[in-house]
């Protein structure tokens, strides 16, 4: 079910994206679709404005935004110069069909938790949510991202996940099949903003933030490397694979969320092979 996930990825997103009125002040790059990660640039000294969010820019004009899982088919891009000038520019927005995903043998109280677990699951959502409001001026969703884990792909963003039998909310990571204790390396610099053993839900849990609300979080873990504050390098041993939170088995979950819009890792991912590997059909 999985097998040609990426490949189909990289080919649509040849296709869908486009801007209706080009403009030389404005460069992109990335996949406009939903859970889209796009790059952008424009002349230093000029105010950037996307779904109602004025818009971190450097001050060499680089910024970046996120298409979450509902984005409409059309969206614009405010850019206003340095002279006060502004131009609106509209982008096609490729719509995306949601597989579901049956997902058999998890723990009954992850299904459906006893009111007792209420106030904790609302008090660990809020704190994961905190992180990821940051705004900092760093730049390192600049790099070019490498991936965090070699392995099959076993689950997808956007899947209507059926736990048990029952309807649960959708899933918004990449799934990545690996044994407990393999490494997770960090897929760009950045910086540490949560590190949490035992979440109900996700497990172990790790945030790094590579600035500009630009974030990827790392959930399942058994073994987390690095502390809150930490300056993480790309490449480094970050975490390691666990099966812990709401599992079946051990993988490593990779989510990534520009503020609190859910994105698509493997839209960064397209033309970038595993290490060592090609990205598999192996079901969760």
């Amino acid at each position: 079910m999985m097998r040609n996930y990426i490949l189909s990825l990289c080919l649509a997103g040849l296709a869908w994206g486009s801007s209706v009125q080009a403009d030389p002040q404005l460069k992109t790059r990335g996949q406009w679709q939903q859970g889209g990660i796009v790059f952008g640039q424009v002349a230093p000294g000029s105010h950037v404005r996307f779904a109602e969010r004025d818009v971190r820019v450097t001050d060499t004009g680089d910024f970046v935004i996120g298409l979450g899982p509902d984005a409409p088919a059309e969206v614009v891009l405010e850019v206003t110069d340095g002279a006060g000038r502004t131009k609106h520019h509209s982008f096609a927005v490729g719509q995306r069909q949601y597989q579901t995903q049956h997902v058999k043998g998890v723990d009954q109280k992850h299904v459906t938790p006893p009111p007792e677990l209420t106030e904790r699951i609302a008090r660990e959502a809020e704190l994961v949510a905190k992180v990821r409001h940051r705004d900092d001026p760093r730049t390192d969703f600049l790099q070019d991202f490498i991936w965090p884990l070699s392995g099959p792909i076993t689950g997808v963003y956007g899947s209507r996940r059926v736990y048990n039998g029952t309807p649960r909310a959708p899933h918004y990571g990449l799934d990545i099949a690996g044994p407990t204790g393999a490494k997770v390396v960090a897929p760009a610099a950045g910086l540490v903003t949560l590190a949490e053993d035992d979440l109900f839900f996700s497990g172990g849990t790790l945030i790094v933030d590579h600035g500009h609300g630009l974030s990827s979080t790392f959930i399942h873990l058994s073994k987390i490397l690095v502390k809150p504050g930490d300056r993480v390098a790309q490449g480094q041993a970050i975490a390691e694979v666990g099966a812990t939170g709401r599992v079946t088995g051990p993988h490593l979950d990779w989510r990534m969320n520009w503020f609190d819009v859910r994105l698509d890792p493997a839209l960064l991912m397209t033309d970038k092979p595993m290490r060592g590997r090609k990205a598999g059909a192996a079901e969760e």
